[in-house]
C-alpha cells in the first residue's frame, strides 16, 4: 500500500493518525499546524480532500467526533482548542470554557456516544463538558496526576489512569468514582484502553510492559491480578489500543523505531 498520505507529508511529526467513524476518510494531524484529510480510495491513490492550518499551533492532538462532523484539536502549549466543522467548514476557536482553570490543555477523549468531551487537566482534575456546547458539565479528580483516559463502548463509565499506577473508574451520569484499583507493578502509568466488549482493559506504562485486565476483576478488587502481562516493548508503552472484535491488542511504543505490536 501506498502511504495514506502521499499526496501531503507532514513537515514534522505527526501526531494523530484516525479514521472517520462512517466515510473512507483518514486524518492526519501534527506539528507543521496542520490537519489533513484524505479519501481511502484504493492502493494506488489516496486523494488529499484539504488540510487545515492552525496559525501558531503546533498540534498535539485531533479527533474526530462521535458522528464525524466535527473535528476537536488542542495544542501542544495552548489552553485553547480548536473545533472544526466538516460540513460547513468554519474553525471555530474555544478561547476558554468558563469553570476551566487550566495553563494547558492537551489531552482529551470523546465519548463513543458523542454526548462528552473530557479534557485532561493538571493536579488529577478531569473536567467533563458537552460535547455539543462544549461547556463544563462537571469536574473529577484523582489522586496524583492523570496521564491517561479511556470511555467504555456504551459511553457509561471512564477509566483513568495516572501517573501513580492507580486506576479510578468513574460513572458518567453521576460522576461518582465507582472503584480503583493499583497496576500491578507500574512505576508511571502511560496509556489505556478498555475494550469494546467491555471484557478487557490494557494499561501501559514507562517500563514498556503492559497489563491485560479483567473487568469484572477490576470492578471488585483493590489488587487484581493481570489476565496477561504483555513485555514484548522496551521503551515506554506510549499507545495500547483494541480492534473492534477484541481479538486483537495493538501496543505500541513511540519511543523506539517499529516498535508496534499486535497480541
Amino acid at each position: 500500500c501506498l502511504p495514506a498520505n502521499q499526496e501531503r507529508f507532514a513537515n514534522g511529526k505527526l501526531v494523530t493518525v484516525q479514521f472517520h467513524p462512517s466515510a473512507q476518510v483518514v486524518m492526519t494531524a501534527g506539528h507543521d499546524r496542520s490537519v489533513s484529510l484524505f479519501q481511502v480510495k484504493d492502493l494506488n491513490l489516496n486523494p488529499k480532500i484539504q488540510s487545515i492550518y492552525l496559525e501558531n499551533f503546533p498540534i498535539y492532538k485531533t479527533r474526530f467526533s462521535a458522528d464525524g462532523e466535527q473535528v476537536i484539536a488542542t495544542g501542544t502549549h495552548h489552553r485553547m482548542f480548536f473545533v472544526y466543522d466538516m460540513m460547513g467548514g468554519s474553525i471555530t476557536p474555544i478561547e476558554k470554557v468558563r469553570g476551566v482553570e487550566e495553563r494547558f490543555l492537551k489531552n482529551f477523549e470523546v465519548s463513543p456516544d458523542g454526548s462528552f468531551l473530557l479534557l485532561t487537566g493538571t493536579s488529577g482534575y478531569l473536567h467533563l463538558l458537552s460535547m455539543k456546547t462544549k461547556e463544563l458539565i462537571s469536574t473529577m479528580k484523582v489522586n496524583g496526576r492523570c496521564t491517561a483516559s479511556a470511555f467504555t463502548a456504551d459511553g457509561s463509565k471512564i477509566y483513568s489512569y495516572t501517573k501513580e499506577g492507580e486506576v479510578f473508574i468513574w460513572d458518567v451520569r453521576s460522576r461518582k468514582c465507582l472503584h480503583r484499583f493499583e497496576d500491578e507493578g507500574c512505576l508511571e502509568g502511560k496509556c489505556i484502553a478498555v475494550s469494546k466488549n467491555n471484557q478487557y482493559v490494557a494499561c501501559g506504562s514507562s517500563s514498556g510492559v503492559v497489563n491485560l485486565y479483567d473487568t469484572d476483576v477490576c470492578l471488585k478488587l483493590n489488587n487484581p491480578k493481570p489476565v496477561k502481562a504483555i513485555m514484548n516493548l522496551v521503551t515506554s508503552a506510549t499507545c495500547v489500543t483494541f480492534n473492534p472484535t477484541t481479538e486483537i491488542l495493538a501496543v505500541a511504543s513511540s519511543e523506539a523505531d517499529e516498535a508496534v505490536k499486535l497480541v
